[in-house]
């Protein structure tokens, strides 16, 4: 059915070609992506790229301009006629089966399929002789040391109000003609409690879906004609939409993102929709040990009542997913996505007195309803003193996921950069200790890492590691050694204290090369009440710390005999073993959570 679909649209454009408005949109696209490429210096479509792809193909590092020049040029017709010319000959058909040992393949081969006579002769390119030449480079003293770097630079933060009393943050970047903002709600997947699991991520992924006047084809349609993007999402604490738009047509592109955010429409056919995609991705999660840990973790260390006892992937239960309705999306909507619970942040080619100006256009006017933001509870928990192991089975599984979780303190504490650099150690970096032993010494897994969620309450520090499933046990083990030597009798050195520090401060010019990375740091300094200064202050902070507060951030975080372990795996294989350990009371459960024995 797909195949004939594709042939049947393929044949329809080989016929008609693009209308205008087609051409329009990908006119459009393709200038957009070009120019937000340009911010960067490298990556797939960095400044250096597009010089050196003009170089190598056209012989002229300029020659980009004529390939921008020949899209602006192109007509429906010359369209048709380039798609007539190159891509009307045939089509290649390459279908890959299993083959049974022993089974020929053509018997394998799905019945009804052509099978090709031959295949086209190779065209090998002519021979040509070549030679390295002489290189004059100096290499006894080994790698050039690098002695000069350059200084960071931030755009200055600026403020302003709307006349609904809306605040906003900018920082103006000119560095290329496109404006990014988020709109930040305070709701997240924490305003989830006492509701249906999942109702934050939910109707988020709905606002887009259609307006009261526009449905999401139309809303597609109109954000390509204005190279805008536009997409609104959950994290644990927060809600956001975001817009990325082009300086010339910002303020049609205001103007539809302000639809999208005031007006959501939620009908039932687009409700509908969204959940059978949304319960598939709940059965995945549920298949994959990533998933599955991250979805039982949090309630065991938070408690199922908890605001954060919730899967951290913020797509709820199947249960309350099947039982959302358009009355708990609107009601949502209403109690959180209001201008009385949010921040505007803005970075780009823009001023604040003109961003004001045009988003008084569209916000200016927005009033809240008179019921209160409804208060999340995001209460203090004690931690567990003991360590306790929750074994889920994943039969014939190649690998095992080993997570561990303790609880940290909020990420808005005096000692975060100190609780990073401990962390960059222990597991958070390629050469972390963690990562070290299990990948590049014992060559029992890809990876292995330690990281802690962001949060404004307390927040989780996970360690993580896949590993062969024969080695499960080993490598849980060496994880526990791991977690009570950097506490215990292999403390932390000024060795690794001054590399962590050399890496962050050194990256952190780098940091902030797009509008983007830009936004992101208002979207944090805003999230976890930072001061505006916070950049240009990280630096002296970085090189400020000691090694007795990062050692004391170590005793604070890593609690090796009161973790909390989940084990997906093959339990045929490794329920034995990890039972053998000893790590802590070990318990059986399945992918929902529920404890089996």
């Amino acid at each position: 059915k797909v195949e004939k679909a594709i042939a049947e649209e393929w044949a329809n454009f080989l016929k008609h070609g693009p209308t205008d408005e087609e051409l329009e949109r990908s006119r459009m696209s393709s200038r957009a992506g070009f120019i937000r490429g340009l911010e960067k210096v490298g990556g797939f479509s960095g400044k250096a790229t597009v010089l050196a792809e003009s170089q190598v193909y056209r012989g002229d590092p300029a020659a980009y301009k004529l390939d921008l020049a020949r899209i602006q040029q192109a007509t429906p017709e010359t369209v048709k006629a380039a798609a007539n010319r190159w891509l009307a000959k045939g089509d290649y058909t390459l279908t890959v089966v299993p083959v049974a040992e022993g089974e020929a393949i053509d018997d394998a081969a799905p019945k009804g399929l052509p099978v090709a006579d031959g295949k086209p002769a190779a065209v090998m390119p002519a021979k040509a002789d070549y030679s390295a030449s002489k290189s004059t480079l100096d290499r006894s003293s080994g790698v050039p040391k690098v002695s000069d770097f350059p200084d960071l630079s931030f755009p200055k933060i600026q403020r302003g109000v709307l006349k609904n009393g809306i605040e906003i943050a900018l920082s103006e970047r000119h560095t290329i003609p496109v404006v990014q903002m988020q709109l930040q709600f305070d709701a997240g997947y924490a305003s989830d409690q006492g509701r249906k699991l999942g109702t934050s991520s939910f109707a988020m992924a709905l606002l887009d879906e259609g307006t009261l006047t526009l449905d999401s084809v139309e809303i597609a349609r109109r954000s390509e004609l204005l190279g805008a993007r536009i997409s609104a999402g959950s994290g644990l604490d927060s809600s956001s939409v975001s817009l990325n738009a082009l300086t010339s047509e910002l303020e049609a592109s205001l103007a539809l993102y302000a639809d999208i955010v005031r007006n959501p429409a939620f009908r039932e056919a687009d409700i509908e929709r969204i959940r059978g995609q949304w319960l598939a991705d709940i059965a995945q999660e549920k298949t994959q040990p990533t998933g599955i840990a991250l979805r039982t973790l949090p309630p065991l260390l938070y408690g199922d009542q908890h605001a954060y006892g919730i899967p951290f992937t913020g797509s709820g239960t199947e249960a309350s997913i099947k039982s959302l309705d358009v009355k708990d999306l609107r009601r949502f909507h209403r109690e959180f996505i209001r201008p009385d619970n949010l921040k505007i942040l803005i970075a780009g080619d823009t001023t604040l007195a003109e961003i004001t100006r045009q988003l008084d256009k569209v916000f200016g006017d927005w009033q809240a309803t008179e019921t209160p933001v409804p208060v999340k509870a995001i209460a203090n928990v004690n931690a567990p003193t003991k360590a306790r192991v929750f074994l889920i089975d994943r039969p014939d599984s190649p690998q095992s996921l080993i997570l561990t979780g303790s609880l940290a303190p909020s990420t808005t504490v005096a000692n975060n950069i100190e609780i990073q650099t401990m962390n960059g150690i222990f597991g958070g970096t390629f050469t972390s200790r963690l990562n070290m032993n299990l990948r590049e010494d014992k060559r029992w897994a890809y990876g292995a890492s330690s990281f802690l969620q962001d949060a404004i309450g307390q927040r989780p520090f996970m360690t993580y590691a896949s590993v062969q499933t024969d080695k499960t046990a080993e490598s849980a083990a060496e994880v526990l050694k791991e977690a009570r030597a950097v506490i215990g009798d292999k403390p932390i050195t000024d060795e690794e204290i001054a590399r962590i520090k050399a890496q962050r401060i050194r990256a952190l010019p780098g940091s902030f090369e797009t509008t983007g990375s830009v936004l992101g740091i208002l979207s944090g300094n805003a999230l976890y009440s930072r001061p505006d200064d916070y950049v240009q202050t990280l630096k002296a902070r970085l090189q400020g710390q000691t090694k007795a507060d990062i050692e004391a951030a170590a005793r604070a975080v890593i609690k090796p005999d009161a973790l909390t372990w989940v084990i997906v795996g093959d339990l045929e294989k490794i329920e034995a073993p990890v039972r053998a350990l000893k790590l802590g009371d070990v318990k059986v459960m399945d992918a929902d959570g529920k404890v089996l024995r």
